[in-house]
């Protein structure tokens, strides 16, 4: 059984189904279009590699009626000129297109302002393009305004599964888009074929966090899961499991919330009303590590005395936690310094990782009683 946060409240739901990364390893992409040449566009046309070259350079001088009939196949045929990957290999001011969803998330919000960090360091554009969930399935408008502003590449940032799914499937879909190197921002995403996975490391984050704990002598562990529709909900609650059962320590039940603070703080109160009540809890956020702590602190329970919680992100505000949060920290600016790398030299089925940071602060100590685990 595993908790799950909805309507403010917590209910429970049977847990099973495969683990996320031999799920996600099955995901694939539908097979990879050869990019449109300007000699497709000659022969749609009816008229000499040449003279489609004047035209799309436009240069030299080329009848009306025959500049029309070029314009028309280079639409049917999708081609575009391959600025791309050598683009971004030189001092030449381009752009990079990003499609993200409308989360307000501090995970999604991170990665992009580590993009546009990072896009600034190489004198590139940012074009962003901020999508509802359901809509992930139908980017064509999207790509039509990267095209028209000859993008030099794709970023896209996809939190959910589904919406990784979706985005890979329309850029496949695309006989522009798919010519384009493309990176895709998720967490533990399995390597994709015609793309760069790009992540923080974040299952071995939560290992980690987890073995933190237990080196302080802590055997009973409770976790608070993040949404499980997102990739980084699912990879840490992984995270959390296989470090318990790398020791032989008992997995209890997960409490799932959905990143937010009132999600924590009703964690909370059910940990606090356990008995007996585990000693420690790693939490999937520091948003809704806030909202547990408050709890707790309602409940007459002193954090690390009483309790010890870590949480991930290390958020701006994690330092002035009362006490001070322990948690794992996701390094964005050197998230979207690797993803634009990755743009400027793409290897297909290639998986790019940058490992965890650890802070170690005020929250964790080693339970009432017990002795440090070397």
């Amino acid at each position: 059984m595993i908790y799950q946060y909805q309507d403010k409240k917590l209910t429970t739901y049977e847990s099973g189904g495969q683990p996320l990364r031999s799920r996600v390893a099955c995901m694939s992409s539908p097979p990879s279009k050869r990019r449109p040449t300007l000699h497709d566009v000659a022969r749609l046309a009816g008229c000499s590699y040449q003279t489609v070259s004047r035209v799309v350079n436009d240069q030299g001088a080329v009848h009306p009626n025959t500049r029309e009939r070029v314009l028309s196949a280079i639409a049917e045929v999708g081609y575009r000129r391959n600025v791309a990957a050598a683009a971004l290999k030189t001092d030449r001011p381009g752009s990079i297109g990003v499609v993200t969803d409308s989360s307000w998330r501090y995970g999604p919000m991170g990665a992009l302002r580590g993009i546009e960090i990072a896009a600034r360091e190489v004198e590139k554009n940012v074009i962003l393009s901020v999508n509802d969930r359901d809509s992930f399935g139908s980017l064509q408008s999207t790509f039509d305004t990267f095209r028209d502003a000859y993008v030099d590449g794709l970023i896209v940032i996809a939190p959910l599964i589904r919406e990784a799914e979706l985005a890979l499937n329309s850029i496949e879909n695309s006989g522009w888009a798919s010519g384009l190197p493309i990176v895709v921002l998720a967490a533990d995403l399995a390597p994709l074929p015609h793309a760069v996975v790009v992540s923080e490391d974040q299952y071995e984050g939560s290992v980690r966090a987890v073995k933190h704990l237990i080196r302080l002598g802590h055997q009973d562990i409770a976790h608070v899961a993040g949404n499980q529709e997102w990739l980084e909900g699912q990879v840490r609650l992984n995270g959390w499991r296989d470090a318990l059962l790398a020791q032989d320590l008992p997995v209890p039940e997960a409490l799932i919330g959905d990143w937010s603070g009132e999600s924590g703080y009703q964690a909370g109160c059910r940990i606090a009303d356990l008995n007996p009540r585990p000693t420690a809890v790693f939490v999937a956020s520091d948003l809704m590590a806030l909202g547990l702590i408050r709890a707790l602190n309602e409940h007459g329970l002193r954090v690390p005395q009483d309790i010890s919680i870590i949480g991930f992100d290390d958020h701006e505000f994690a330092s002035q936690f009362d006490p001070p949060l322990t948690t794992v920290r996701q390094d964005f600016v050197a998230l979207g310094t690797l993803c634009v790398r990755s743009l400027q030299d793409p290897k297909s089925d290639a998986r790019h990782t940058i490992p965890p940071d650890l802070i170690i602060r005020k929250s964790t100590a080693p339970p009432s009683g017990s002795k440090i685990s070397r």
